[in-house]
């Protein structure tokens, strides 16, 4: 479980001022919280977020008691990447709650290694169901059992925590393979014949009347007609 102290914003410092001061400017809200701005710690936050990502309980620490949560979303700048402002959720600590687990795919593949074959993640994440106390940080894939081209892992191959039920289907698909792809060699263009562009040239040029290449027969002279008087 990760811990984020925060403090209740209630006077009217505007977000630009508290992130000059290294603050986030941030909001949590849920079924039995109301809406209350807050400003977390900026260096505190990015590791937590970093760490905890969207599928991990963090408590976040007010002078109002303690709220567990659910980090939903962050707005970051576009050309910083630094976050702007965050959202969390909170939870029930006895109600079940859906959330997208991260997958980590982990050991080797006989089949990559040995047949040169390509692994396909089919699936980033998955949807999972559970008490927040309970929720997974991450789902771990194990891809060694990827033996060779017909090999695949699904939902059922997976070791998910007790306590934790996922949506999917346990036959929809994990990971599988793809045979490597061999590239087609580019045609080879023809060879030109320039000779044959020079006779076809040089036969064209006699055809237009033009003066005859050296050491040609000149062409007959026409007979003149006599004058009538």
């Amino acid at each position: 479980m990760f811990i984020l102290t925060a403090k209740v914003r209630e006077g009217k410092e505007s977000p630009t001022a508290l992130r000059r001061k290294g603050f986030v400017p941030a909001v949590y809200y849920g079924k039995k919280e109301q809406s209350t701005p807050i400003a977390v710690d900026a260096a505190s936050f990015k590791k937590v977020w970093k760490e905890a990502g969207e599928s991990s309980i963090i408590t976040l620490k007010t002078e109002k008691g303690e709220i567990d949560s659910l980090l939903y979303e962050v707005q970051a700048d576009p050309v910083s990447g630094e976050p702007v402002h965050a959202d969390f959720y909170a939870v029930d600590a006895n109600t079940e709650i859906h959330a997208n687990v991260p997958l980590e795919f982990t050991g080797v593949s006989p089949a990559v290694k040995d047949l040169g074959a390509t692994l396909v993640k089919v699936l980033h994440e998955m949807e999972v169901k559970s008490l927040p106390r309970d929720l997974p940080p991450k789902i771990v894939v194990d891809i060694s059992s990827l033996v060779d081209l017909e090999s695949r892992i699904t939902v059922a191959d997976l070791k998910i925590p007790k306590g934790v039920t996922t949506t999917l289907h346990q036959a929809d698909i994990v990971a599988s393979l793809a045979a490597e792809r061999e590239e087609e060699p580019e045609p080879v263009p023809e060879a030109i014949d320039l000779s044959a562009i020079e006779v076809e040239k040089k036969g064209k040029a006699e055809e237009e009347g033009e003066a005859p290449a050296e050491g040609a027969a000149p062409p007959p002279e026409k007979e003149k007609k006599e004058e009538k008087k």
